[in-house]
C-alpha cells in the first residue's frame, strides 16, 4: 500500500512543476521588440529538459565530477578537523572555550570574502583539476555544523556511565572513547548529514573565485554570460539533484550506524 508521505509527495513535486510553468509562461515573458518567440528570466519546464537533451549527459557528467570531487574533499578534511578539535576540547575541558571560538569564526566569516584570499594563497588550479578554493571553501562550509553536533552531543552523554568508567579508573580519554563518542554518535551524524549538501553548494561557490575550467560554477557563469537561461536552470536542479542526493545518503548511513537513534535524531 502507497504510504500518504509518497503522495503528498508527489502531489507537491506535481504541483510545484505546475506553479512553475504558470509562472514562467505569464509572468516573466516577454517579447523584445521585432523578435518573433518570447523569452524570460525564468524557462519553462519543457525549455530545462530540452536544454538537458542538448547539452547531453556527458556535459553534465564533466562539471559533476570535479565539483563533486571538490566538495567531497571540503567534506572530508573540514569534517576531521571539526572532530578532531572537539576530541581534543573535550579531552582538555580549559580548551572548550577557544574551540568554539574557532569554530565561530568559520562560520562568521563570509566565504565570498575569504575566497578571494585563498586563491591568493592556493593559486589557480591546472586545466581539468578541482580548484583547492572550492575545496578549502566546502571544508568551511561544514565544519561548525559539525564541531556544534560533536560538542553537544558528547556533552549530552550518560552522568552515570561517565561516573562508572572513573571508579574504574578510566581518565577523560577512556571516557570519551568509551561513553561519549557512543552518546554522540546520533548528533554527529545528524550534522554530516547537514554538512553533505553544504559542501557541495561550498565548492560551487568556491568554484566562482577559484579559477578553474570545469565544475558547476563556472558551466554557470559562462551560461550566465551568454545568456543562456535554460542552462543555467537546468545547471541549477542538476546541482540540487546531488546536494540531495548527498543528504539522503549520509541520513541512510545513519540508520544503518545508529539503528538504536531512528527516529529520535533528526536533521
Amino acid at each position: 500500500m502507497i504510504s500518504r508521505k509518497w503522495i503528498s509527495g508527489t502531489v507537491g513535486t506535481v504541483a510545484t512543476i505546475l506553479i512553475w510553468w504558470l509562472v514562467a509562461a505569464n509572468a516573466f515573458r516577454n517579447t523584445p521588440k521585432g523578435a518573433t518567440e518570447s523569452i524570460g528570466a525564468i524557462p519553462t519546464p519543457p525549455e530545462v529538459f530540452m536544454q538537458f537533451g542538448i547539452d547531453g549527459f556527458d556535459f553534465f557528467a564533466r562539471n559533476a565530477a570535479v565539483t563533486i570531487a571538490e566538495a567531497s574533499l571540503g567534506f572530508l578534511w573540514g569534517n576531521l578537523a571539526a572532530l578532531a578539535l572537539a576530541a581534543v576540547a573535550l579531552t582538555i575541558p580549559k580548551l572548550d572555550n577557544l574551540a568554539m571560538q574557532i569554530a565561530l569564526i568559520t562560520y562568521c566569516i563570509p566565504i565570498v570574502a575569504i575566497g578571494p584570499i585563498i586563491r591568493l594563497v592556493v593559486g589557480a588550479p591546472g586545466p581539468g583539476e578541482p580548484a583547492e578554493t572550492a575545496i578549502a571553501l566546502a571544508a568551511m562550509s561544514v565544519f561548525f555544523t559539525t564541531m556544534v553536533g560533536a560538542m553537544t552531543g558528547v556533552k549530552s552523554a550518560d552522568k552515570a556511565a561517565l561516573d562508572v568508567v572513573t571508579v574504574f579508573g578510566g581518565n577523560a580519554w577512556h571516557r570519551l572513547i568509551k561513553v561519549q563518542l557512543l552518546s554522540a554518535l546520533p548528533s554527529i551524524l545528524a550534522a554530516l548529514r547537514i554538512a553533505a549538501p553544504a559542501a557541495f553548494l561550498g565548492a560551487i561557490l568556491g568554484e566562482y573565485v577559484g579559477g578553474p575550467d570545469v565544475g558547476f560554477g563556472p558551466a554557470m557563469v559562462n551560461a550566465q554570460q551568454s545568456l543562456e537561461v535554460a542552462r543555467v536552470w537546468a545547471l541549477a536542479l542538476v546541482s540540487g539533484a546531488i546536494a540531495g542526493g548527498a543528504y539522503a545518503l549520509v541520513g541512510l548511513i545513519s540508520r544503518f550506524v545508529t539503528p538504536w537513534a531512528k527516529g529520535t535524531v533528526n536533521a
